[in-house]
C-alpha cells in the first residue's frame, strides 16, 4: 500500500494501540500496525497491549524496517478491592529502566491471577508492598490516563486526582473522539478534570485494527468477548473503524 502524503499535517504519534496480542480486542498483528503507521506518516507508534509486551518484538522489527519510531508500552485496567473497575491508563517506557519497571509490573499483575488474567489495584502504584517498593509511581515511565467513555464528572475528577498525585509530572489525560453520540459531553468532562488537576490533554486513537477491512473481524471478536451474536451486540460494537 503506498504511503499517504502527510505534507502540511502536524507530526502525530499514536500512544494507545492494541494488537491481536490483546485477546478479543485487537484485530491486527503488531507488524501490520507498525507498517500502517509508517504509511500514514506517523512520527511514532506505541504498541500498548493490555498488561502485555508480547507483540513488541514483532512490532520493533517492522517499525525498524519501515522507519517509524516504536514506543514500548502497555495498558492496564485497575480494579478495586471488591473487584469493581477503578480506572485505566497506558504506561510508556522512557528508557531501559522504565522498560524493566514496566516488565516487573506486568509480572506482578499476572502472577496474582489465573492464566489469561491479571490483577492490579489503585494501591499498587502509590503504595506497593515489599518487595516491590521500587515500582512506586512506576519510575521512568510516562502515563496516559485513558478515562472510560462518558465517565460521570465526579468520578472522573477523583480518578484524575489519583493519576496526578501518583504520577506527578509524568501524566497526561488521554482524549479519544471516535464519532460516538456523546463525544461533546465526554470531551467537556475530560477537559474540566484535566484543567482542575493540571493534566495536559493528549489525543489518542484507541487503535485496534490497521485497515477498515478488519472491522468485521473486530465485530466478531467483540461478540465473543461479550457473549452475544454480532447482531445483538449493539453499542458494544465500534461505530466506526478505530484504525491507524
Amino acid at each position: 500500500m503506498p504511503a499517504i502524503n502527510g505534507a502540511g499535517l502536524p507530526a502525530y504519534a499514536e500512544l494507545h494501540c492494541l494488537s491481536n496480542f490483546t485477546l478479543l480486542a485487537g484485530a491486527s498483528r503488531p507488524e501490520e500496525l507498525a507498517e500502517r503507521a509508517a504509511q500514514l506518516g506517523y512520527q511514532a507508534l506505541a504498541i500498548t497491549d493490555e498488561c502485555s509486551l508480547a507483540g513488541i518484538v514483532r512490532a520493533h522489527i517492522e517499525a525498524k524496517k519501515a522507519g517509524v519510531r516504536l514506543v514500548v508500552g502497555a495498558s492496564f485496567r485497575l480494579q478495586n478491592a471488591d473487584g469493581s473497575p477503578a480506572l485505566s491508563f497506558v504506561a510508556l517506557a522512557r528508557n531501559r529502566e522504565g522498560y524493566g519497571n514496566l516488565c516487573e509490573l506486568i509480572t506482578l499483575a499476572r502472577m496474582r491471577a489465573a492464566k489469561g488474567s491479571y490483577v492490579l489495584t489503585p494501591r499498587d502504584l502509590p503504595m506497593p508492598e515489599a518487595p516491590h517498593q521500587h515500582l512506586k509511581g512506576l519510575p521512568d515511565c510516562l502515563v496516559v490516563f485513558t478515562p472510560d467513555y462518558t465517565t460521570p464528572a465526579e468520578k472522573l475528577d477523583a480518578q484524575a486526582a489519583w493519576v496526578s498525585a501518583t504520577f506527578a509530572g509524568r501524566a497526561w489525560m488521554g482524549l479519544s473522539l471516535l464519532y460516538r453520540p456523546m463525544d461533546d459531553i465526554h470531551r467537556g468532562t475530560v477537559e474540566a478534570a484535566a484543567a482542575t488537576h493540571h493534566l495536559r490533554i493528549v489525543a489518542t486513537g484507541y487503535i485496534n485494527l490497521h485497515v477498515r477491512s478488519r472491522k468485521p473481524l473486530h465485530d466478531v471478536l467483540t461478540a465473543v468477548r461479550v457473549g452475544r451474536p454480532v447482531s445483538a451486540c449493539g453499542y458494544h460494537l465500534a461505530p466506526t473503524p478505530s484504525s491507524t
